[in-house]
């Protein structure tokens, strides 16, 4: 009690002195050291430069540190130096409380565990065989090793070589009580009384929870990790050991003490005054026993000189020597356990972790304790600080405890080091000088042989000095600075590390502006000063813990005998418990499944999405089918009493067919199925037997009946019973006395072996067709097709095959129905059984592919020469006609075929006669003798074979040579009109256009740069930019890695996905301008117009979706690589790639894969991003499009949900400050106002004037025109109608012209909406709705076929519903031309591909409307109709004379009844493009527009492509498909 007495006065008598300068009239000093050197702020303080007390030595001389072979293995080293027996007691009897509290002061001024950013390791190669590591002999064992921190603005050349940095501040400032900042130091105070925050025992720190300042490495024994558990103090590595933490719980503690008693004394102080005031008196209290009582003891009674006052130009910097080599020297003090005992010397037993006990704490089984049973409460602490006293630490020399050098604590992964090894690689990385460099520096004699190193040493471990010379291959010079100090001290710290110790600690007392000697501060004055230096470490002890002055000895640094409470022995590792065994962890254990099966999960985002599109357009094909059936009039009959509901088989692989079967009195089968459509006749009448077999088993549905010359009739029927009832009302039909049933029965899998199906039948017409063409034009019969496919049965019936009428008309490509069928297939059966045999099919073949003019000419006479009279009456000639116009499937009337015969005979001069001989049928076909010359029959499969069959190029429809006699009509009606427009219609001269391939390659590759330069320069750009900012980052996260802090092993992940995710943010955003409608339309009328491609915006913009969709599976599995490898990265690693995320606390363990993908933003919008953009794709793809635009609006409307979760994903940018807002902002306004421009107008009710009906399914519209609504012809609009949908908008060409005062549309119904939108203008629902419905319309929009004013000559090519746009074209040019408005297109061509004339007769009426408006004859129009043969096709052919014959009568088609030319057969666009070039020379460019299906619009542009090979015009083609 008396020196507790004593204590509290020294203490009283500066709390008098603390009020006398209350309230806090002094500078406080800062945590974070800064401002204490007031010339320099920043010296001493956190984070600042180590100083080097000789050059940095590097490999490279900047930042490579040495390693092996040019220096020892430090592993190796480690065991060559430090091993050897423990429980030697330290020479001047220092006790383990001396040792700690060094370790406390190194804590308080040094901190450079940490690892650097970016990560770099240098790990340790175990020796092969090692006894402790590697004790298998693998030889692949590496201790982990991470270099320190260092100062970024060095390390970049031998003049600035790589300096590490202290992380918390050099001055004896308290930061190891308090803490390194003011953010630290708050987190420890209670805000009450001036008190640090205590734990549920008053005298205990609080525990730490969650996330905080202090170091967490894991329990090498227990694998703990985490926070919990620890204790927080202003020491970050306070918890390393037990022993560490009890000295900053000691200084806790006085602290509070401290504190409560300035509260006792001052009352009304504040928190802040009385925190301040105690933390003055501790720091300096503290500062005087570490200098002047710790130090001496430790370096033997060296002491350092008296203090000389503030000297403000010293740089207290700690030195790299200093801090991995000198204050290291105490591990070699370091026992291998620790006593605890009470007040009375009673040393207590210890724990262990398997239930044993032990005389005294292990070291190497106490690191980093959560839970440690023997010291759990503030007793068991002064226990611990009590048995430290007692206990002798050991000698100061070059051995080093096993705990330490081989069971250390190491990372998770490898829970074992060596600290020996780590202290030697950290030397490396410090870059620290040799031992003798220092020396030098020192003013110590360098040595000159490893001898010299000790003499002691040298005298008694000789055999060391020259094992550690073989190390450094005999060269002293080499010799490192800790295995040479650690060989020098003994006993003591030996003479190097002596005065690298005593030099740091003077230039931290002499350069601190705040010791408790300077008088200049203002802290203290001269009687304070000295009652500071009165205090001695005995006295804190004795003032916080339940020791009283008598438990223990005066100097608590040292043990003399006659002190309280001897240790009971020296301790051995032998007498206590052994240490644990390193053990390995990987971080990826127990996630591995979960991780794969996510990752299979996000590889199926899309077959997720394909499967709901395929189930929408399955549903979506339903619908329409079940619309379509309700929209079906057609009253279908079904005589269920004479019919017999069945299932037809077809084949193996296909479907039961269900069918109905009517027996008729005329001994025919008709075939139909369930809607009533007829399949098949079977005339039974004429067979002798009728072979029908019969299955006996699975249930005896099945039935066969042979049909002889064709294939067979297979049925199966509900049951047995049903067969049963067919068969009994077939018997009486067909049977009577020359007829009979013959019925076999068999098992039903060889009944049907027995069937002829369909596809053979076919395949048997279809080679027996070949070898009858074979036979004609001398084909190899290798060519024409065999019979390997069928059986030898089936081969013979091959030779015996009859064609019928059916399969004759299908080989023709006609229906079996057809006069001209009729008469060719009478004319062909010479025997009249109804079946051709291959003898009489190839006599008529012989005929037309082989006969002259006049031989073709005679068969078609015979073939309508009905009565055989030799003569054709008008009747049969008109007969004839009709034949062949229904071969076209025209439509004329009764008068236009008569006005066509009497032109043709008033041509021939036969008008006046009734009927015609053969010489007159064949005059009359004088003119086109050239076309009858090679005029054969088109049959399936005929184009194959021979080479003697005319190309398509060949059978131009239009391209004949000018013939006077033919055109002479049309020449006098283009003088008369004093027209000068030659004949367009002549066979280019090829032969100025022959030139080498070479040549025309680069022809052909000139005209395609001149032709899409605008395209080719967008791409350009376009993906340059996209490249160039993929490559940017890559090149900064690969090549400049080191700066970025991304290690080798993630770098591949990290450039993969950062690289991708740089070009997505340039392609996602300027996407939109792609789609910015009205924005193109108004930019189409500006100078930009010649530079930018915007026809082709919307192929940008797939191609900019499919390269983004690319990116971001690329950019995902980039993410799938780094998270696998954050996932089994030690959180240092990734505190320094996130030091936003993460903060490195040393626990090491990394966040698990789900944590990545779940609970950050960037992975769940990640996650969700793929799942949406998945959706938006699939359902954006073509097929998907056409069968569900609903479903590809819907999902497209996504593109919002899309762009908020890209602005998230990329905002919390984990790895780097977001910068995508640079390309987003500029078209997100762009888009944006292009939006607000349509729904300024899309609200807005349009009515509908007149709804109109026409055939081939189109409905036309024409609605009121809205008031400002200007567009060019070719423009298209967004309509959607009231009734099916307000949000729905769908695209059609406008067909009304600029001029017209309201809006036409023409819409084709071949889906849902057109089709639904159809019926609501019908005249049922039009009467019950009382109105036309209204539609919202959006637009104009502008489009390639609105550019065709910018050519002089334009060819406008429309297949289908695609003439739409031409229509307001062609109608916009006429009106023009007639109020003589100034344009630069003179001619425009208009090829209408159709399949039948009348297939879209509205357009017939508005080329009628043009041509009667068309004066100057601006306008050339072509009528191509496909569904017929080729031109030379003799039925073609016969088509071909009528309507020439008719048209140069008459001035107008036999057909359309337009001036325009009707021709048969596909269009041929390359002999077209090339008589442009004979008609235009002068035209330099040739506008060729297209619209229409795929296949149309891509063989104009072949056609273009091939023409762009030559050197004269230029065809420039603009597109649009449906």
């Amino acid at each position: 009690m008396d020196l507790r007495k004593r204590v509290w006065s020294a203490v009283f008598g500066l709390l008098l002195l603390v009020d006398s300068l209350c309230a806090l009239t002094w500078e406080v000093p800062r945590f974070d050291g800064w401002y204490n050197s007031l010339g320099c702020p920043k010296r001493g303080a956190v984070g600042s430069r180590l100083v080097r007390l000789v050059p940095a030595h590097f490999r490279d001389g900047v930042y490579q540190a040495q390693h092996e072979p040019l220096l020892p293995n430090p592993r190796r080293l480690s065991l060559m130096i430090s091993e050897g027996t423990s429980g030697l007691p330290s020479t001047n009897n220092q006790t383990v409380l001396s040792l700690f509290f060094g370790y406390h002061i190194v804590f308080e001024i040094i901190n450079s565990r940490a690892t650097g950013c970016p990560p770099e390791f240098m790990n340790i190669p175990v020796p092969r065989g090692d006894p402790v590591f590697d004790p298998t002999g693998t030889g692949e064992v590496l201790l982990p090793f991470q270099r320190g921190p260092w100062d970024k603005d060095t390390g970049q050349s031998p003049s600035n070589p790589r300096t590490p940095v202290n992380m918390v501040t050099a001055w004896i400032d308290g930061s190891s009580i308090y803490g390194p900042s003011t953010s630290w130091s708050d987190s420890l105070r209670s805000f009450s009384g001036g008190l640090l925050a205590s734990n549920l025992e008053w005298n205990m720190p609080k525990e730490a929870a969650g996330h905080g300042f202090m170091w967490s490495a894991a329990d090498p024994v227990s694998g703990d990790h985490g926070p919990q558990g620890l204790y927080e103090l202003g020491n970050a590595w306070a918890n390393e050991n037990i022993f560490t933490a009890a000295e900053g719980i000691i200084w806790f503690r006085y602290h509070n003490y401290v504190a409560s008693k300035l509260q006792e004394e001052h009352p009304q102080w504040s928190d802040e005054e009385l925190f301040q005031n105690a933390r003055k008196t501790v720091v300096a209290t503290f500062q005087n026993i570490a200098l002047y009582e710790w130090l001496p003891v430790y370096l033997g009674d060296r002491t350092l000189p008296p203090y000389p006052g503030y000297q403000k130009f010293v740089d207290p910097a700690i030195s790299p020597e200093f801090q991995a080599a000198a204050m290291r020297l105490g591990i070699s003090m370091v026992p291998p356990g620790v006593y605890m005992r009470n007040r009375t010397c009673h040393f207590r037993s210890m724990i262990n972790i398997d239930g044993s006990s032990s005389p005294a704490l292990r070291l190497c089984n106490s690191f980093w304790k959560r839970q440690d049973i023997n010291v759990k409460t503030s007793q068991d602490v002064d226990d611990l600080i009590m048995g430290m006293t007692s206990q002798i630490a050991e000698k100061v020399d070059h051995i080093v405890v096993e705990d330490l050098r081989d069971f250390m604590y190491g990372p998770l992964r490898f829970t074992r080091t060596d600290l020996v090894a780590l202290t030697v690689q950290r030397g490396r990385d410090f870059g620290l000088g040799s031992y003798n460099e220092v020396r030098q520096a020192l003013d110590l004699p360098p040595i000159k042989t490893f001898e010299d190193i000790n003499l002691e040493l040298n005298r008694t471990n000789p055999q060391l000095l020259r094992k550690v010379a073989l190390l450094y291959d005999g060269d002293v010079s080499k010799l490192e600075l800790f295995p040479g100090g650690l060989m020098e001290s003994f006993g003591s710290p030996g003479p190097v590390f002596s005065a690298i110790i005593l030099d740091q600690f003077e230039r931290i007392r002499n350069g601190d502006r705040f010791w408790f000697e300077n008088k200049q501060n203002g802290l203290f004055q001269d009687e304070d000063i000295q009652r500071i230096r009165n205090v001695t470490f005995h006295d804190v002890l004795v003032a916080v813990t339940s020791a009283e002055a008598s438990d223990i000895q005066n100097s608590v640094f040292l043990w003399k005998s006659g002190d309280p409470c001897p240790q009971p022995a020296q301790l051995k590792a032998s007498m206590l418990h052994p240490c644990t065994n390193a053990t390995k962890l990987n971080y990826f254990d127990g996630s591995k499944a979960g991780f794969g099966i996510f990752i299979v999960i996000l590889f199926l985002f899309p077959v997720v999405s394909y499967s709901v599109a395929c189930m929408v357009a399955y549903l979506q094909k339903w619908r329409y089918r079940k619309f379509q059936k309700r929209r079906e009039n057609v009253v279908r009959t079904e005589d269920t009493a004479s019919g017999f509901p069945a299932y037809e088989w077809r084949g193996y692989r296909k479907p039961l067919h269900p069918i109905k079967v009517d027996i008729r009195e005329k001994r025919c089968l008709h075939i139909q199925d369930r809607s009533g459509a007829s399949l098949r006749f079977l005339n039974l009448d004429k067979q002798h037997c009728l072979d029908v077999l019969l299955s006996n088993d699975r249930q005896c549905k099945a039935m066969l009946l042979k049909i002889p010359k064709e294939y067979d009739l297979v049925l199966f029927f509900d049951d047995e019973g049903r067969r049963a009832a067919f068969l009994q009302c077939l018997h009486p039909e067909v049977t009577d006395l020359s007829q009979e049933i013959i019925l076999k029965e068999m098992r039903e899998k060889e009944l049907l072996k027995e069937a002829l199906t369909g596809e053979q039948r076919a395949q048997i017409v279809e080679t027996f067709i070949r070898h009858t063409f074979s036979k004609v034009l001398d084909i190899e019969k290798c060519d024409a097709g065999d019979l390997s496919g069928v059986c030898r049965k089936k081969a013979k019936e091959l030779l015996q095959c009859e064609l019928t009428a059916a399969e004759f008309a299908n080989a023709l490509g006609l229906k079996s129905g057809s006069l001209f069928v009729d008469s060719m297939f009478t004319l062909a059966d010479k025997d009249g059984n109804g079946y051709l045999s291959f003898q009489e099919f190839l006599d008529v073949m012989v005929i037309f592919m082989k006969g002259s003019p006049e031989e073709k000419s005679k068969l078609m006479f015979s073939m309508n020469d009905i009565s055989g009279s030799g003569y054709l009456s008008k009747e049969e000639f008109t007969r004839m006609l009709r034949s062949l116009i229904e071969i076209s499937n025209g439509a004329l009337s009764k008068r236009q075929t008569e006005n066509g015969i009497s032109a043709m005979m008033q041509a021939a001069g036969l008008d006046k006669k009734e009927k015609m001989t053969w010489e007159d049928f064949h005059f009359l076909l004088r003119d086109h003798e050239r076309e009858l010359q090679f005029a054969q029959l088109s049959v399936k499969g005929a184009e194959q074979q021979g080479n003697t069959y005319l190309s398509r190029d060949q059978r131009v429809s239009f391209i004949c040579p000018a013939s006077s006699k033919a055109d002479g009509l049309d020449i006098r009606r283009r003088k008369k009109l004093d027209l000068t427009n030659p004949n367009v219609y002549v066979k280019p001269k090829r032969e100025r256009y022959i030139r080498s391939p070479i040549k025309q390659k680069i022809q052909q590759f000139k005209r395609f740069i001149e032709n899409y330069r605008r395209h080719i320069v967008c791409f350009i750009v376009v993906y340059g930019v996209t490249a160039g900012v993929a490559l940017e980052r890559c090149y900064y996260y690969s090549l400049q890695a080191t700066s970025t802090g991304i290690p080798e092993t993630s770098v591949v992940g990290i450039v993969v996905s950062r690289g991708s995710a740089a070009a997505i943010s340039f392609l996602f955003p300027y996407m939109l301008l792609t789609v910015c409608r009205n924005l193109i339309t108004l930019c189409r009328e500006t100078f930009l117009n010649r530079y930018i491609p915007f026809d082709a915006a919307i192929d940008f913009h797939r191609f900019m979706a499919v390269t983004a969709v690319v990116l971001s599976v690329v950019h995902s599995l980039g993410h799938v690589v780094n998270i696998y490898i954050f996932s089994i990265s030690d959180l240092n690693i990734l505190s320094c790639l996130f030091p936003k995320v993460f903060a490195n606390n040393g626990s090491e363990l990394p966040l698990k894969w789900s944590w990545w993908f779940f609970q950050t933003i960037p992975g769940l919008t990640g996650v969700l991003l793929l799942f949406t953009m998945s959706f938006m794709y699939v359902f954006a793809s073509r097929y998907f499009r056409h069968i569900s635009f609903r479903g590809f609006w819907v999902t497209h409307c996504l593109y919002i949900v899309v762009y908020i979760l890209i602005v998230l994903h990329g905002s919390f940018g984990l790895l780097q400050e977001p910068r995508f807002y640079i390309f987003l902002i500029p078209p997100a306004l762009l888009f944006l106002l292009d939006k607000l421009i349509s729904l300024s107008r899309k609200k807005v009710e349009i009515p509908v004037i007149r709804a109109e009906l026409l055939p081939s399914g189109v409905t036309h519209l024409e609605f009121k025109r809205p008031q400002g609504f200007v567009y060019r012809s070719g423009q298209w609009v967004r309509i959607a109608c009231l009734l099916l949908g307000t949000d729905e908008y769908h695209p059609f060409t406008l067909t009304s012209a600029p001029h017209e005062e309201t809006l036409s549309l023409h819409i084709r119904a071949v889906g849902p909406w057109t089709s639904r939108l159809r019926e609501l203008y019908s005249e049922e629902s039009l009467l019950e709705l009382g109105a036309h419905p209204k539609l919202y319309l959006d637009g104009p929009f502008g489009e390639g076929h609105q550019e065709w004013t910018d050519f002089e000559v334009c060819v406008l090519v429309g297949g289908g519903i695609g003439v739409t746009p031409f229509a307001s074209i062609l109608k916009d040019l006429v009106f023009k031309s007639s109020i003589k408005s100034k344009i630069q297109c003179k001619k425009v061509y208009f090829i209408w591909v159709t399949r039948t004339q009348h297939q879209f007769e509205w357009v017939s009426d508005i080329i009628r409307e043009v041509e009667d408006m068309d004066s100057l004859e601006l306008v050339s129009v072509h009528t191509y109709i496909t569904q017929v043969a080729e031109k030379f096709d003799l039925r073609t052919t016969m088509l071909y004379v009528c309507e020439r014959h008719f048209q140069k009568v008459c001035r107008r088609s036999l057909f359309t009844g337009l001036r325009s030319v009707t021709h048969f057969g596909r269009p041929p666009f390359v002999s077209f493009f090339s008589s442009l070039q004979e008609v235009h020379p002068e035209v330099p460019k040739i506008g060729v527009f297209s619209c229409g299906p795929p296949g149309l619009t891509k063989n104009v542009e072949k056609a273009c492509q091939h023409m762009n090979k030559r050197d004269q015009a230029l065809f420039m083609h603009h597109y649009e498909n449906f």
